[in-house]
């Protein structure tokens, strides 16, 4: 691990002012990621800002009905929160299946957030080819072990895929991210926090180097009776995603008002498909109209050499989902 310096801080102000003096600083949440990027020489920070101990970690209700997940709130207390199993249990269910326990007691929203790649050309300093990493490098994945890479949204330059749980969740509910910089704070849709690789991977969120994530906000919402996230992987736990998929409906009888696909896994990003969410709107709860669906999901994916059979297991996770969703499995 390189030479760093060490700052604590009392403010969100006087966060966004100690990181605005430093190129290379970096926050420090709860340092899940972080700290174990940091011991492999994937990251370098030269300074720490310790954020720890700020007021960020309140969940409370919104003036428009909606919900406010402080950036510092733990993963385990936002998913055991009353309101949020009560109201957003996709959310809930997408962070009980992500990472274990003793991870989730320690890691806070905000954090999760900007987790970065579990792509092992990245996090594996002896393979020199990473743009993520080392940009004008080669991307190592391309012509190398690639069964967890991306097949939607990839580029030549990376087809890394992004790690979170709780963000394709996020996605699915339409969050937007509060976030706090030098000229003041600023939303950023969950849509556009994240970005797809194109020919700059080494830049994984929209969110500038001074900002400090606030909260996240959660709208009020249609879909907390018919909702469902399904994590394909592996092993049974602590392991990422394959694929996964978070689902919404509101439905009127057997009939579909509006719904809500987001996948994880297969991109550098969240995906949601409103195509395929318009798609359903108006029809029937039936497999059909799920399958159609699940097709315009993963449309233009392109796969490699081992990871063909993601576009498949894709579909076939879609539709699971969306049958648990609508009571059809």
């Amino acid at each position: 691990m390189n030479p760093f310096e060490y700052q604590k801080v009392d403010s969100a102000k006087g966060a966004v002012e100690a990181i605005a003096h430093f190129g290379d600083a970096k926050f420090l949440g709860g340092g899940t990621n972080l700290l174990d990027l940091m011991k492999n020489g994937v990251e370098r920070p030269n300074r720490l800002v310790d954020i720890s101990r700020l007021p960020l970690d309140k969940i409370e209700e919104t003036p428009d009905g909606g919900l406010r997940l402080g950036a510092l709130a733990r993963n385990t207390d936002t998913a055991d929160h009353p309101l949020v199993r009560e109201r957003y249990p996709l959310l809930s269910q997408a962070i009980l299946a992500g990472a274990s326990q003793q991870l989730r007691n320690m890691a806070t929203n905000g954090g999760n957030l900007l987790q970065r790649t579990r792509c092992y050309y990245f996090t594996d300093v002896g393979f020199a080819k990473c743009n993520k990493r080392t940009p004008g490098s080669g991307c190592g994945a391309l012509g190398g072990f690639n069964r967890i890479h991306a097949i939607l949204g990839a580029s030549d330059s990376c087809i890394a895929t992004h790690p979170s749980d709780m963000c394709v969740a996020l996605s699915a509910l339409q969050a937007t991210v509060r976030v706090l910089g030098p000229n003041g704070e600023r939303k950023i849709s969950m849509s556009n926090f994240h970005r797809l690789p194109g020919e700059m991977p080494q830049m994984d969120t929209n969110l500038h180097a001074d900002e400090l994530i606030v909260s996240i906000d959660l709208p009020q919402s249609p879909y907390a009776s018919h909702s469902h996230y399904l994590k394909i992987r592996d092993r049974a736990s602590y392991a990422f995603a394959l694929v996964s998929a978070a689902v919404a409906l509101d439905l009127d009888g057997d009939r579909i008002r509006s719904a809500r696909i987001a996948l994880g896994g297969v991109a550098h990003k969240p995906w949601r498909s409103e195509e395929a969410e318009n798609l359903l709107s108006g029809q029937q709860l039936n497999v059909h109209a799920f399958r159609r669906a699940a097709e315009r999901c993963v449309f233009g994916a392109k796969s490699y050499e081992y990871n063909a059979f993601k576009i498949e297991l894709a579909k076939q996770t879609i539709v699971r989902a969306l049958s648990q969703a609508g009571g059809q499995a």
